[in-house]
């Protein structure tokens, strides 16, 4: 195995260096713009900028790919990443702020493209599926470090700019120094959201939901924890706790899935979240102990949603459909995601309190539980056998290109070459 993955450890590298700084600008930006005074409904609408971007992205980035390769692509979006990131530094402006957002989030897309179909590319497919599972691994240890990287510098200059800034250009080392083919941007068939929202309703809400409370948790989580006046180290420890228990406890969440009832399954953990969040809603106010360790299992059951939500569509689809409904599973979580913000940060501001991003938490996660279950009771969705449902895999939200190495493909793939030829119609001789 380790000959196998020896190709890919200087994509992991990059992945990692990327993924450290941005993890730490994502935090920064919204506890930088609470410390600058800056209204809390406004900050909403500066991060959730960022996903606009994401979703732009999707379009824009592969029409640079493909005309000038993948390796100037790559320094073309670092580069671009790179100046957001310093730019953000010499003035704090929420206009200002919001554009580079959507710079960022146009050009962070470009970069995860890249990368991926740099591993889809050469990826043998016996092991698609495992340079996938240590790819998403690799990709929240990164943002889980990053979330760390907001102590080493004093939040009110303009040094965790830097920080960012240096990490975002040294992964492009590991990617310009690389002896490989030129990947090929693989191309993604279309299929229309009607029929997916049709086939399995479950499925790609749960995409939405998911796109609508990580971003808000992304976006407003620092604020919050700043506003409940944590410390810089404890807001590090609260905003890595939550990612790490996302990366963690996605392992056993996943299991579960695989053997029970998916479409009871997502109910359950809007429940658990909403239950979850009232307990962070009392611990914050009398213990900081109890306040992390509820935040480690609100990340295990928060990141959670989205894979099984994938798998639970897949569990309706052919093998044949993995990519196409993947892709259009991740616009959903995008569309979600610009929403997230603006709307978290709307509920704090008229509830008056940083609790409010609870408050919300518990409200969409409740919500979308309910609206879940009274879609299987008026048998609005297909119930899926336990032993016909696929294998939960674990997932980050990057983009569609990092599908073409979904191990469910893989499988199927598998089975298909394995499955005997018809016997032939023509007769013998011919």
């Amino acid at each position: 195995m380790i000959a196998n993955i020896r190709p890919f450890i200087a994509l992991y590298s990059a992945v990692t260096l990327l993924m450290m700084g941005l993890g730490l600008l994502n935090t920064y930006l919204g506890f930088r713009l609470s410390i600058e005074g800056v209204s809390t409904q406004v900050t909403g609408m500066v991060l959730s900028a960022y996903f606009v971007g994401l979703v732009a992205g999707t379009t824009w980035c592969k029409k640079i790919i493909r005309s000038v390769g993948h390796i100037r692509a790559f320094s073309v979006f670092a580069a671009v990443t790179t100046a957001v990131v310093m730019i953000h530094g010499f003035y704090t402006s929420p206009l200002l702020w919001a554009g580079l957002r959507f710079a960022a989030g146009i050009s962070n897309m470009g970069l995860f493209m890249v990368i991926e179909s740099w591993l889809n590319e050469c990826a043998d497919p016996k092991i698609r599926g495992r340079i996938f599972s240590i790819y998403m691994i690799v990709t929240y240890m990164g943002s889980t470090i990053g979330q760390q990287l907001l102590n080493i510098g004093d939040v009110h200059s303009q040094t965790l700019f830097l920080v960012a800034g240096v990490f975002v250009v040294l992964s492009t080392i590991p990617v310009a120094v690389t002896h490989t083919i030129r990947p090929k941007l693989p191309k993604t068939e279309q299929i229309a959201m009607k029929t997916i929202f049709k086939k399995a309703p479950i499925g790609i809400l749960g995409c939405f939901v998911s796109g609508v409370l990580h971003s808000a948790f992304y976006a407003m989580g620092p604020v919050f924890a700043h506003q409940i006046n944590l410390n810089v180290a404890q807001i590090s420890w609260f905003m890595t706790l939550t990612v790490f228990g996302g990366l963690v406890l996605q392992w056993p969440v996943g299991l579960m899935s695989d053997r029970l009832d998916r479409s009871l399954v997502l109910p359950g953990l809007g429940i658990i979240l909403a239950v979850i969040s009232m307990v962070i809603l009392i611990s914050a106010r009398y213990s900081l102990a109890m306040l992390l360790g509820a935040t480690a299992l609100f990340g295990g059951v928060f990141f959670a949603i989205y894979p099984v939500a994938v798998a639970r569509a897949h569990d309706i689809f052919d093998a044949q459909d993995v990519v196409k409904v993947s892709s259009v599973l991740l616009l959903c979580y995008g569309i979600g995601a610009m929403f997230g913000p603006v709307f978290s940060s709307s509920v704090m501001a008229l509830s008056r309190t940083p609790y409010g991003l609870y408050f919300y938490m518990i409200t969409i996660s409740s919500l979308y539980a309910v609206v879940t279950l009274l879609l299987r009771r008026k048998e609005s969705v297909r119930i899926v056998p336990v032993e016909e449902q696929v294998d939960f895999v674990i997932m980050e939200s990057t983009s569609a290109v990092a599908m073409h190495m979904d191990p469910r493909l893989e499988t199927e793939e598998e089975e298909g070459a394995a499955a005997p030829s018809p016997p032939s119609s023509e007769p013998a001789g011919v």
